[in-house]
């Protein structure tokens, strides 16, 4: 028999940096993890962004402005303040257009490693050992409604496999499968005049939003003990302060919040927790459930040759508390792009405090970002 502990350690090894709320808690909160480096660089925004190969992630709807196919890749050590080398995840995502479909494909592939753990009976004594894992496989579509306007969505299959058998005399395993879906849209206007003035930001502005991980309940023991999915929704806005043959800056500001109300829908009805999870507080309650980010980003050459990037990252204290601010760089070549971002925490001992991303793209057929 494997003591319950063990699931506790994995399943707060997870959710504790990544989504801490005081009354949610959700299944495989390893969907809400930053895949890229560029945008972790930038406040770990890109909802309004959303225009590389990671557009499955931030917004599908992004897909449907790009041209060419693109291949990425990332890899980081997950929660490095733990000092555990054994726990990464590694994020795979590609793009190719398809003019039959009219539109663009895109994959995403995501592998969290949790690591090896002891197995022990009803004494502390070891019998064995397995290794703990979680995967998702997203498949995406997206193509223009309108020449301003993008619609995407992408459907995801979830397998989690926290242990190859049950906790004690509990019916189940420690694996669970799952599914869910995104949808998201993107809107570019040729024409954005601010009220009340003459100023017209044109084509230097995007406007996105994003929900993610809408899908049924998914338990590990039994249905009677199933978790919500982590389903978010993002909000954000991309301008271009600057665009010249050698010098580009890009800002970003984003919110997001979770959908989650995990008394309040049954596994079948899942549709309803956002709606219900409005209900729950008065407004200022309401609002303080956002998470808000900014990013900003430097380009220098032409073609891009070097970017660099600064972002902030904001979570009310009573919702989690997480603060950090991000750095990155990138450099590009040819059909090459690198990346890399850096966390640094700004509130007291944060295990995701000096988190590394690296990342590389691999473009043809069109640009890479």
């Amino acid at each position: 028999m494997i003591k319950k502990m063990v699931f506790v350690i994995v399943v707060l090894g997870i959710c504790v940096p990544e989504i801490v709320r005081a009354q949610t808690t959700t299944a495989i909160p390893f969907l809400l993890i930053v895949p890229d480096s560029r945008s972790s660089g930038m406040g770990e925004t890109g909802v309004a962004l959303a225009d590389n190969a990671w557009a499955t992630f931030w917004n599908p709807a992004g897909l449907a402005f790009q041209k060419g196919s693109e291949l990425a890749m990332t890899h980081t050590n997950w929660l490095p303040g733990l000092g555990l080398s054994d726990l990464w995840i590694a994020h795979l995502a590609y793009k190719q257009p398809v003019e039959d479909l009219d539109g663009i494909v895109g994959a995403q592939l995501t592998y969290l490693n949790l690591g090896e753990f002891n197995q022990t009976s009803s004494s502390p004594d070891v019998i064995g050992t397995f290794t703990g894992y979680e995967m998702a496989f997203a498949l995406t579509y997206s193509t223009k409604l309108t020449e301003q306007l993008g619609i995407g969505t992408s459907v995801r299959i979830i397998y989690s496999h926290l242990a190859p058998f049950g906790a004690g005399e509990e019916k189940g395993t420690g694996t669970a499968t799952g599914v869910c879906f995104d949808i998201g849209l993107l809107y570019r206007p040729l024409v954005c005049n601010i009220p009340f003035t003459d100023v017209d930001l044109g084509k230097s502005i995007s406007f996105g939003a994003n929900i993610a991980n809408i899908g049924p309940k998914m338990s590990y023991i039994d249905r009677a003990q199933a978790d919500p999915l982590p389903m978010n929704l993002r909000l954000g806005i991309a301008y271009k302060f600057l665009e010249s043959d050698y010098n580009n800056i890009n800002g970003t500001v984003e919110v997001n919040r979770l959908l989650v109300n995990r008394y309040g829908s049954s596994s079948d009805e899942f549709y309803k927790a956002f709606f219900t999870t409005w209900t729950s507080g008065n407004i200022s309650e309401q609002i303080r459930r956002f998470d808000s980010a900014i990013g900003l980003e430097y380009w220098y050459g032409s073609p891009k040759l070097i970017g660099l990037r600064f972002g902030y990252f904001y979570e009310d204290p009573r919702e989690g508390n997480r603060k950090f601010m991000t750095f990155g760089a990138g450099l590009r070549y040819d059909l090459y792009a690198f990346d890399f971002g850096y966390l640094s925490a700004l509130e007291g001992q944060n295990p995701l405090d000096g988190t590394l991303r690296l990342s590389l793209s691999i473009g043809w057929g069109g640009d890479v970002n």
